[in-house]
């Protein structure tokens, strides 16, 4: 049986388009993953945690494309002040629910600059948010300073379109260029991207559908349920380990100097 594809449904959103955020932001109020699945260590998603940590420590910081907020509260643990910067109203509000005396949190999009004074911040993250913040950063943060980044890798999951024809498709993704272009265009001092791969292993055949319909309507999660489930699990099963369905996850860590 052939597989549907999810992006034929007439409620699909382009995945991380504004209104797709926004239709996330209304449906969980928050960026989390709703699949289930184990990544093996090292990854570049605690390495990136790791080294934010470091900088971060007893300085005002500049959280850009911050969901709702959880790393950014976190990092209120260690930084001086920590700002969180979002898209997305539902995010920002579930964020200013969490708030402690030294974090905060602002609305607005990346596109059109970011709202603060030059020499702002000590230092700044990108945490799987927005390229297009990379060049006004530069005004923002003092000079010396450090602005690191998280970004999803072209080759995340490129085993996925030949296990289930036509429920993922070939990425054509090329946010690897994207970011350097982004860091060309920011004139920092000094510049470096670190590629990092692990492997991730789904846990089912349900968390397959979960990943693939990420931040989309209920309706398309249920319709593949419905009409796919027991192709999916055929596959599934096909090619699983015992510890699941193993994905590649790679991700790209962004270093810059003001």
């Amino acid at each position: 049986m052939k597989l549907l594809d999810p992006t034929s449904h007439s409620n699909w959103l382009e995945p991380h388009s504004i209104k797709w955020y926004k239709q996330l932001g209304q449906l969980q109020r928050k960026y989390e993953y709703s699949w289930n699945a184990t990544i093996t260590e090292p990854n570049g998603e605690k390495r990136f945690d790791e080294e934010v940590m470091h900088i971060i420590t007893g300085k005002k910081v500049l959280d850009v494309g911050c969901g709702h907020g959880e790393f950014t509260i976190q990092c209120g643990q260690k930084a001086k002040e920590v700002i969180g910067f979002d898209i997305t109203d539902d995010f920002i509000a579930t964020g200013k629910t969490l708030h402690t005396k030294n974090v905060s949190f602002v609305n607005g999009n990346s596109k059109k600059g970011l709202p603060f004074e030059q020499n702002t911040f000590d230092c700044a993250y990108i945490r799987k948010g927005p390229t297009s913040a990379y060049p006004p950063l530069k005004d923002v943060v003092k000079k010396g300073g450090y602005v690191v980044g998280l970004h999803p890798g072209d080759n995340t999951g490129k085993e996925l379109p030949h296990i289930f024809p036509h429920l993922f498709k070939q990425s054509t993704a090329n946010t690897f260029q994207l970011v350097k272009n982004r860091l060309h265009s920011s004139h920092f001092s000094t510049t470096e991207i670190e590629i990092f791969d692990s492997i991730e292993y789904l846990h089912s055949p349900i968390d397959v559908i979960k990943l693939r319909c990420f931040g989309q309507n209920p309706i398309i999660i249920n319709t593949l349920i419905a009409k796919n489930i027991e192709q999916i699990t055929l596959l599934f099963n096909q090619n699983a380990t015992s510890n699941g369905l193993p994905i590649t996850f790679q991700r790209y860590i962004v270093r810059a100097k003001i």
